[in-house]
């Protein structure tokens, strides 16, 4: 079985109503997204508004507002309206400084203002009365309400990221943190009838829309992230990086602009470099001479493999400071386990038994058959089922992930970003992990590639006006084969009613023994 999203590429311009125009080349589906009238678009990025107001509370007018993020160099200013209200949108999320102005006042700043992704923070600020050129310096106070918009859900930052134990570093298992989220058992599994990640306010699990930097992520087979989405029975495929995910948002009773599912949208953003040179190395390591045995795996039998490696790195700096910045994290997994099973395989005495009621021959094809993939002998007693041997089904799972990122600050204000991810991985695991035959020689494998790319140029034309242009490009392909679609079950006189060799061995019943092939 073969899953594959068509490549496509989105330019838009946000702030505006949306006309899609669909044009095919081939396998490449291009999707252009023309806006035209202004209204508020979908962001991945975040915003500061406010009133500026004298000690009594009667609004200024005309006082000069100045946002600066101290880590990259990037500052906006503003005037204050008539109303004594400013606004700036289309921030970078990160840590701001906010400073307003007004002769006949003292200059006021309000340090550590947090920008976090899809959302608006609220700043009002009151400049006390003076002449002279004095500063005050104020920190800002963490929200308890969202005061500028209405949307629900909440926001994973990354301190949670970094300090909660996550199994896998699997960023989908972080999806339930939110209000209104739940988890299904079933959405780790690889079943047809799975809900999906996680269920927001009661909608399906599979109305989830999925953003990376604002841009679509969305595997179009199953509505689910691209990205770490599972290959064989739910075991991810590829990884983001946690140590590259800056935060994570998940927005419910979204306003239109977001528009597409009715559940969840959770928009990922990745992060950026800054002024400093800033990194982490790690290495996530379990075996199974560390780990006891399982409950069921006693001493009389050889202990189950376990090896499971993850480690990665990433790094961000300046190219140019307070200009051109740089982002990279690279994140891999080796994990090699052996899956003890039970099977039944014909004693010495049997196949003499056998032969010598066929008459002494011996059928060509069952003798091809048997020596493709010879059993070890019986290594216990029967049980009830007639199971005499015990085999190790060895699986393993090698991912490979990588992601990279470029900020670039042109001119005052404009800024240009474009980031690339590339997922690889190769899975081998049991054909029938939960239920039916799963002996060594009839592994699924799965390779699977991810390629997500977007590039974003936002151009301030005046404090109340800007446009973004974000173009992104998305490909998943996942395919399933079992381990042994090579082998043609006709060079051995086999005979399966057709010509196709894709499949493998089918399954071969024999009466009164267990089944000796398992793909079908």
């Amino acid at each position: 079985m073969l899953k594959s999203n068509r490549p496509y590429v989105c330019a838009f311009i946000s702030k505006c109503s949306v006309k899609k125009v669909l044009s095919r080349f081939g396998d490449v589906s291009i999707f252009i997204l023309l806006f035209i009238v202004s209204v508020s678009g979908q962001t991945f990025r975040g915003g500061i508004q406010g009133v500026v107001t004298d000690p009594n509370g009667a609004v200024i007018a005309g006082a000069d507002v100045t946002v600066a993020n101290p880590e990259t160099g990037l500052t906006r200013t503003a005037q204050t309206d008539d109303s004594g209200s400013y606004l700036f949108s289309e921030l970078p999320i990160g840590t701001y400084q906010v400073t307003a102005r007004k002769s006949g006042f003292h200059d006021l700043s309000v340090k550590s203002v947090k920008v976090e992704v899809s959302a608006t923070t609220r700043i009002d600020i009151t400049l006390p009365v003076g002449t002279n050129v004095d500063v005050v310096d104020v920190v800002a106070q963490e929200p308890i309400v969202n005061a500028a918009e209405n949307n629900l859900g909440g926001t994973i930052g990354t301190k949670q990221l970094q300090e909660l134990p996550v199994s896998g570093r699997d960023f989908t298992k972080m999806l339930v943190l939110v209000p209104g989220s739940g988890g299904d058992p079933s959405g780790v599994s690889d079943s047809p009838g799975s809900f999906g990640l996680f269920s927001i306010n009661g909608n399906r699990g599979r109305s989830n829309n999925y953003l990376i930097d604002g841009t679509d992520m969305n595997d179009g087979y199953r509505n689910l992230p691209a990205i770490n989405q599972g290959g064989v029975f739910g075991t991810p495929a590829t990884i983001l990086p946690m140590d590259a995910i800056q935060e994570l948002s998940i927005i419910n009773s979204t306003e239109a602009e977001y528009g597409r599912s009715s559940g969840g949208t959770v928009n990922i953003v990745t992060k950026s470099g800054t002024n400093t040179i800033h990194g982490t190395a790690y290495e996530y390591f379990r075996n199974n001479r560390l780990d006891a045995r399982n409950f069921f795996n006693t001493k009389d039998q050889p202990q189950d493999v376990f090896h499971n490696n993850q480690f990665g790195f990433s790094l961000g700096g300046p190219i140019r400071k307070d200009k051109t910045f740089w982002f990279v994290s690279y994140e891999g997994q080796r994990e090699a386990v052996g899956i003890p099973t039970l099977g039944r395989v014909p004693t010495t005495a049997e196949i003499n038994a056998a032969i010598a009621d066929n008459e002494g021959v011996v059928n060509p094809v069952i003798a091809k058959l048997l020596a493709r993939n010879p059993w070890p002998a019986p290594n216990r007693a029967p049980d009830g089922n007639g199971n005499n041997l015990q085999v190790a089904n060895n699986a393993f799972n090698h991912v490979n992930s990588l992601i990279a990122k470029i900020d670039q600050h042109v001119g005052k204000a404009d800024l240009l970003t474009g980031r690339y991810y590339f997922g690889k991985s190769d899975q081998s695991f049991p054909l029938a992990l939960v239920g039916g035959g799963i002996l060594p020689g009839f592994n699924t494998v799965t390779p699977t590639n991810v390629n997500i790319a977007s590039v974003s140029y936002t151009h301030v034309f005046n404090p109340r006006m800007l446009m973004e242009i974000r173009g992104g490009y998305n490909r998943f392909s996942e395919q399933f084969f079992p381990q042994d679609r090579g082998f043609d079950p006709a060079s051995i006189g086999l005979n399966t009613g057709t010509s196709a060799q894709d499949s493998g061995l089918p399954q071969i019943n024999v009466d009164g023994f267990a089944t000796l092939g398992a793909n079908t």
